[in-house]
């Protein structure tokens, strides 16, 4: 099985729908992904999310099976009011660490500073995670341990999956094992930038994920924006 991941176009995240470049980069991207043979749309339930994903359902005549899992993480002060460092936003956190020479590749990095106290970011992540596997058990892959178990014979199938930066940062990291503050630097998905994983094996047996495409956006239109996630 292919599945293919999709950032959101560029929004207006006031209102939490496109600008016209983004609905230009989500036509765009709908036409690079038409000969895909994609049987399957999954979308957050986000709107520019949603947004994005409607060119592709239209071209290729299938609903959009909505998914709130994967609607993007989130980040914020502690519970007791204490401030977090730049107020939890992992994406400015992570480069300040790198700068002071802290550890990015820390396994327990949630029982440590700089993110012990940021419970959103750490239960938003959560939530990610359990739904991104129990998204993977009913296409057929189960979590065991850091392997998937196949459970279905979906060789030859390929499904997109339109959702966030941060979200498909979470649930990547999880999927290939890589430390998530790690992945989060390494890993800054253009809008509407794609990536491909491949899940291949045998009913019954174990299998890893591999990335076949990481972040492509060679097809996307552009403005000034550099389309980093930085808010």
């Amino acid at each position: 099985m292919r599945i293919i991941f999709v950032r959101h176009g560029k929004p207006d995240y006031k209102t939490d729908s496109l600008l016209e470049i983004g609905k230009e980069q989500a036509r765009t991207v709908a036409e690079r992904l038409r000969d895909e043979k994609i049987s399957e749309i999954y979308a957050s339930t986000m709107g520019r999310a949603l947004q994005t994903a409607e060119p592709l359902s239209k071209m290729l005549g299938l609903e959009i099976k909505k998914c709130d899992f994967m609607r993007e993480i989130g980040w914020g002060n502690a519970a007791d009011g204490e401030e977090l460092r730049f107020g939890g936003h992992p994406w400015l956190t992570v480069p300040d660490m790198i700068i002071k020479g802290e550890d990015i590749d820390s396994r327990t990095w949630r029982d440590e500073e700089p993110f012990l106290k940021n419970n959103k970011l750490k239960e938003t992540i959560d939530r990610v995670i359990s739904g991104g596997d129990k998204w993977l058990s009913e296409l057929g892959f189960s979590r065991e341990g850091k392997l998937y178990r196949v459970t279905k014979d979906n060789e030859n199938k390929t499904v997109a999956m339109v959702s966030h930066g941060g979200a498909s940062t979470a649930l990547l990291a999880h999927m290939l094992n890589i430390p998530f503050l790690r992945f989060l630097y390494t890993f800054r998905p253009y809008f509407t930038s794609v990536t491909v994983i491949e899940m291949v094996g045998k009913v019954g047996n174990l299998c890893a994920p591999r990335i076949k495409l990481l972040s492509d956006d060679r097809h996307v239109p552009r403005d000034d924006d550099t389309g980093l996630i930085e808010n």
